[in-house]
């Protein structure tokens, strides 16, 4: 089965939720509006400075957790390396978790900066920004390539033979007659190609669907319901295809633009975190 459009959106639902659970604690269970408000000269004089300080238990203890997922990319990038050519049973379970902490582990680090940005921990902070945004372009992109409902990545033989497949199951379903709204569909789409930014979602496709379909006679329920979900997934495929070559160096650009910017990260925050222990800041000793 082909992954849809809509993958992802779950997982993503999900961290705005936490993300937003995280701030609404922060910011009115612990006062952190009026503190954070407060001008950095005299922040020092607020009750909520001693709790919320990058150094303090609430600040330091976010930071560690900030670190820690934002560290997951490598994880993630590590394990499709290891699944390359072996099988991706769980890839997307693991993009899903990469997502989660790409979207909670910025909010929680915003926290520990306490909104305090000057030097190397600038660089650090804009940089988790810029990689955290890219994020929500890479899946967009991702989606658009066809790829199993297990996030593999489907070869241009494997797309031909599940076409084929598609085609063998429509006449099977319906008979001979539905060659006609398949070649009608077909033809809607070579009329109006989709671009790789369009999003083409599932109400476009059953738009496309209900009209191939149109003066086509089914008197059981049940097989045009098949039909409209085989035509569907095919029409589905077809837009991908359409737009695949584009899409795939598009999502080859963006990996140019995200990596570096991952790496980059990493260097600074590593270096943040040794040059902090240095000072004697050491976790959980206030």
């Amino acid at each position: 089965m082909l992954m849809p459009l809509g993958a992802l959106v779950g997982v993503m639902s999900i961290s705005l939720a936490v993300a937003v659970g995280i701030t609404l604690w922060v910011l009115v269970g612990l006062d952190g509006w009026t503190y954070y408000a407060t001008p950095l000269n005299v922040r020092g004089y607020s009750p909520a400075h001693p709790l919320l300080r990058p150094s303090g238990p609430v600040g330091q203890t976010l930071g560690v957790l900030g670190a820690a997922l934002m560290l997951v990319p490598f994880i993630y990038m590590a394990r499709k390396r290891l699944s390359r050519g072996k099988g991706a049973a769980n890839l997307k379970r693991w993009l899903e978790v990469h997502i989660f902490c790409g979207i909670v582990g910025p909010v929680v680090v915003t926290f520990h900066t306490a909104f305090k940005f000057n030097g190397i921990v600038s660089a650090a902070y804009w940089s988790m920004v810029l990689v955290a945004l890219s994020g929500f372009v890479g899946r967009y992109l991702y989606v658009r390539i066809p790829r199993t409902i297990r996030g593999v990545e489907l070869s241009q033989s494997e797309l031909d033979e599940r076409m084929s497949a598609l085609l063998d199951d429509l006449q099977w379903t319906a008979g001979p007659g539905v060659l006609e709204a398949i070649e009608r569909l077909d033809a809607q789409i070579a009329a109006s190609p989709p671009r790789w930014w369009q999003f083409g979602g599932r109400r476009a496709l059953v738009a496309s669907v209900d009209a191939a379909l149109s003066g086509l006679t089914l008197a059981d329920a049940g097989v045009s319901a098949r039909l409209q979900s085989l035509l569907a997934e095919r029409a589905d495929l077809q837009h991908r295809r359409h737009a695949l070559g584009v899409t795939k160096r598009v999502f080859d650009l963006w990996h140019v633009f995200h990596l570096p910017l991952v790496w980059i990260m990493f260097a600074i925050v590593t270096l943040h975190v040794g040059v902090a222990l240095y000072l004697g800041y050491v976790p959980f000793r206030w």
